[in-house]
């Protein structure tokens, strides 16, 4: 026997009591082994427009839907008996006539009514009157529900969401942004055509079953939409770049990319990073569920990057933050110069640029500082910017982009880079001493370099023209707008937080309209309490509710700005009688236990429901940021960046997202307030 399961089994698995589920997942365990046990208590779905519909017994009212054809059958729904039969006798699964894909289709007959079909006086026009057929067809909607589509609007599509193939309501919402379908490439089994391998999984042993059961959420990484495989897939003469924002799948492209890199050329050496151990432990995870083959190596940028300094030119002790002011300090004595902008001058210009001597800081643009020097004052600025690097030689330091800079420099004399191809994961906060090191890390021109990122959540770097050192990217970038993760609720709410189109200092645009989420949930929350005791009260209950609607407590995080606030959160947490696990340093989630996190650490991750809080006009943005802008230049990168991360922290919820602070709240909130 062949055992399948669908994506619409795990999804009804999630909603079920914890006892429930696991009645289940026996039953599917004990189905696996003997097909034929007695207590399963097979009947056939009388009533089904389908004969292969079948159910199983789990409990007195709980049934598994089998679809059982030819040797093979299929996990397709679980639910109470009444639900169970309605679903069976409502449904149907076939191969789609023009993309041969399986799919199970909902039987338009038994829909009485459907919102969509009428749209409101004063909704916008249909978004497929025009669209031919057999683009339709080719989108994977069913024959029967053509009409249906045909009446969408861009504020009705989504309640079509339970009625269609997953995947043609993913390939619509590409269409109306203008991403035509491909065309299929045949294949011999419906089931392995690649929307059909995305939607169910064929399970070999019971180690796979219980993977499926366990980890429903991961089901979305192994298989990529054909919008995005073109991504993944294609070749590039140059570096490239995948954008889109939270929530469009820029990962997973990078992910599939690094992988069909890996297996063409055996021979090949590739890195997959990105800017944290913690993200880059999560690429490893996706990719052992992908059997990535040992040519590809995954690590953060940092450890890579440092690795290569100790290969070439020894070990090497970074310089802390604390270590480079307390230099500046002490080379400053005596002079008449701001600290906070001997330290940006220091950061943005001197130390990110590699600048060495007095005639290149004399002579090197400034770009983003509005403060004009003259040559006498830059010359005088010099002689501290020296003495501070000599005091950190000489303890045997180095800042952490002084050893990019000198790592690069070593990759340039060598005849052979250590890598073919390197794809970068959130992009968008490379440095340029980063950059320069990638560029020269890399051997390869074609495909050599992708980037995956999203100005949108850019929170740490400032801008800079990344076709200045050589990584023209301009008319090799492309953007995603489809979004998986996250409800359109809750993109909706967290794009006010930024324009529609974001520009880089080189001119690069990234355009945000147009995206379109996948799925529907509840709206977000945004709350203003008069104290931080009544902050943590409702945050308490609304924790509590989550757990209490079946959301499991790894499957929720609280995030704030910064440690300070975690005192806030763990009240919050520990009164919803649940336990934290704090994010920091290394440190990863555990089971059962809420994830408690800055903005900055969530970065990458997702959870079906998050709280951000302490959102308050002192916290966010943060005062002591603002206090140490130097200029208007300074100042409104800082509100930008800081709009980013909370960008960033409302993108992390898939389904729940709570934003809450104390009065007076941060402006922030009142842009998430607008109509």
């Amino acid at each position: 026997m062949t055992l399948r399961i669908a994506d619409t089994f795990t999804a009804a698995l999630d909603r079920l009591t914890a006892p429930e589920k696991a009645a289940a997942k026996q039953a599917a365990f004990d189905l696996q082994v003997d097909p034929s046990a007695p207590g399963l208590q097979l009947h056939r779905v009388e009533r089904s427009r389908d004969r292969d519909f079948w159910t199983a017994r789990v409990t007195r009212d709980l049934r598994i839907v089998l679809h059982k054809r030819s040797g093979d059958t299929l996990l397709a729904w679980v639910g109470h008996h009444d639900a169970a039969y309605a679903w069976a006798e409502r449904r149907r699964l076939e191969t789609h006539p023009a993309t041969g894909a399986a799919q199970l289709v909902e039987v338009r007959e038994f829909v009485e009514e459907i919102r969509v079909a009428v749209p409101a006086p004063a909704a916008s026009p249909p978004l497929f009157a025009r669209a031919p057929e057999a683009t339709l067809l080719l989108c994977g909607v069913p024959p029967d529900w053509l009409a249906d589509v045909r009446a969408a609007t861009d504020e009705t599509l989504l309640d079509l969401a339970d009625h269609l193939p997953a995947e043609a309501l993913e390939a619509l919402i590409n269409l109306s942004a203008g991403i035509q379908p491909a065309a299929p490439a045949p294949t011999p089994d419906p089931f392995e055509h690649p929307d059909a391998q995305r939607r169910f999984r064929l399970l070999a042993d019971s180690d796979e079953l219980a993977r499926a059961l366990e980890a429903p959420w991961e089901r979305w990484t192994i298989w990529l939409h054909p919008a995005q495989r073109s991504f993944a897939d294609k070749d590039f003469a140059g570096p490239a770049r995948v954008t889109g924002s939270a929530g469009t799948g820029k990962t997973i492209v990078a992910l599939h990319r690094a992988l069909r890199l890996a297996r063409a050329d055996p021979a090949a050496r590739l890195l997959l990073t990105t800017w944290s151990e913690r993200l880059a432990d999560g690429l490893r995870a996706k990719l052992r569920l992908l059997a990535a083959p040992p040519n590809l190596r995954v690590s953060d940028l940092r450890s890579a990057a440092l690795a290569e300094h100790e290969r070439l030119l020894g070990p090497v002790r970074v310089a802390t933050a604390l270590d480079v002011a307390a230099a500046l300090a002490t080379a400053a004595e005596g002079a008449s110069v701001d600290p906070a902008f001997l330290r940006d001058e220091w950061r943005l210009v001197v130390d990110a640029r590699a600048v060495r001597d007095a005639a290149t800081y004399r002579d090197m643009p400034r770009h983003g500082r509005r403060v004009r020097l003259t040559g006498d004052r830059r010359d005088a600025l010099w002689t501290v910017f020296a003495r501070a690097r000599a005091a950190l030689a000489a303890r045997g330091l180095k800042t952490y982009a002084e050893a990019l800079h000198d790592t690069a420099a070593a990759l340039a004399a060598e005849a052979a880079p250590p890598y073919d191809h390197i794809l970068v994961d959130e992009a968008q906060d490379l440095t340029l001493a980063e950059l320069r090191f990638l560029r020269a890390a890399v051997s390869r021109e074609i495909n050599g370099l992708f980037f995956a990122g999203d100005i949108g959540q850019r929170i740490f770097r400032p801008a800079f023209a990344w076709a200045a050192e050589g990584v023209e990217i301009r008319g090799r970038s492309r953007a995603l707008k489809v979004n998986y993760r996250t409800s359109r609720q809750i993109r909706r709410r967290a794009d006010l937080l930024l324009p529609p189109r974001l520009l880089e200092l080189d001119g690069a645009e990234e355009d945000r309209a147009g995206v379109q989420s996948v799925f529907d949930g509840p709206a977000p929350e945004i709350r203003a309490f008069p104290t931080e005791d009544a902050e943590s009260a409702f945050v308490a209950d609304w924790l509590a509710a989550l757990v209490a609607d079946g959301i499991r407590p790894e499957e929720i995080a609280v995030l704030v700005r910064s440690i300070d606030e975690f005192p806030r959160a763990e009240r919050a947490i520990a009164d919803a009688a649940l336990d934290a696990a704090r994010l920091v340093g290394s440190a990863t989630a555990s089971a059962g236990r809420v994830a408690l996190a800055t903005m900055h650490a969530a970065k990458g991750l997702e959870y079906r429901a998050v709280a951000v809080m302490a959102c308050d006009a002192a916290v966010l943005p943060a005062a002591r940021r603002l206090a140490a802008a130097t200029d208007e230049t300074a100042l409104a990168e800082t509100y930008a960046t800081e709009r980013h991360l909370l960008y960033v922290a409302g993108t992390r919820a898939r389904e729940r997202l709570l934003i809450s602070g104390k009065s007076p709240t941060s402006t922030f909130l009142t842009d998430l307030l607008a109509p």
